[in-house]
């Protein structure tokens, strides 16, 4: 196999193979290369658009970027359903095999430490937001726009009346505040009870995620998949327990937040 290489993942061995037609970066099937006790998932990518100086202009371009993405994470997932992968970052490329298997020998240790951590597990995500009200398309937590418009009433009455409202309005904004970041906290200890780790990620930026919502909860979760399927039952359950809340459940993922790499 001739041009650089691109590594998607390091595992143990595994002798189910990968499905005929899947591609990758590039539109190419994923190869192992196998190096001791790993093997290294790769794919052979052209020069002119990974060698250094093409993949720094190609990782500002957007769509470049996206597709790649979506290309390395077929790869994973496809790794995900016959074994617990290691993946590595996004667009890790080396000039051959032999910096294939340098890098194997020189992250040896860490990898196997990582991989016996993973092995028979899967990460799942687990997100809460509260739904924006109708009238503002905002979460109703500010006590804003909510009680603009509930202050209608009180322009008829004294300025006195009106201020009741306001502070009427701010504390019932308050306590659903409240109630709902009790309610993300429980789930996240009942969640925990099937984890073996977690890990809890800044809120998303609305504006940036584009999810409708203020963002409660965004935790990640180390399941073995003997006990996927309660964790599974246990979200669907609680998830209609809290309304106004939204619960969104992701995965099975390759282990992302808990294999040390950034991805």
């Amino acid at each position: 196999m001739s041009g650089l290489r691109y590594v998607y993942a390091v595992c143990r061995p595994f002798g189910t193979p990968l499905p005929a037609q899947l591609t990758g970066v590039a539109g190419v099937p994923p190869k192992q290369l196998v190096h001791g006790d790993l093997v290294a998932v790769v794919g052979q990518v052209p020069e002119a658009d990974f060698a250094e100086e093409p993949l720094r202009a190609h990782l500002e371009d957007l769509d470049w970027l996206g597709a790649t993405a979506r290309a390395h994470q077929n790869v994973i997932d496809a790794l995900t359903v016959v074994t617990s992968p290691l993946p590595l970052r996004l667009a890790t490329v080396f000039l051959d095999d032999s910096g294939v298997r340098t890098m194997m020998e020189e992250r040896e240790e860490t990898f196997l430490r990582t991989l016996d951590r993973l092995d028979g597990r899967v990460e799942w995500g687990v997100k809460v937001y509260s739904e924006p009200t109708e009238t503002s398309g905002e979460p109703d937590v500010s006590g804003g726009t909510a009680a603009r418009s509930a202050s209608a009433p009180g322009r008829a009455g004294s300025g006195r009346d009106y201020l009741r409202q306001r502070r009427a309005q701010r504390r019932e904004s308050e306590e659903k505040f409240e109630r709902a970041e009790q309610f993300a906290a429980r789930l996240h200890e009942s969640l925990s009870g099937y984890a073996e780790d977690t890990r809890i990620h800044a809120p998303q930026n609305s504006a940036l995620s584009r999810a409708p919502g203020r963002n409660l909860l965004n935790a990640a979760y180390l399941v073995s998949r003997t006990e996927s399927e309660a964790f599974v039952e246990l979200v669907d359950r609680t998830k209609d327990d809290a309304p106004g809340l939204r619960v969104e459940l992701t995965g099975p993922w390759a282990a992302y937040s808990f294999s040390g790499e950034d991805a």
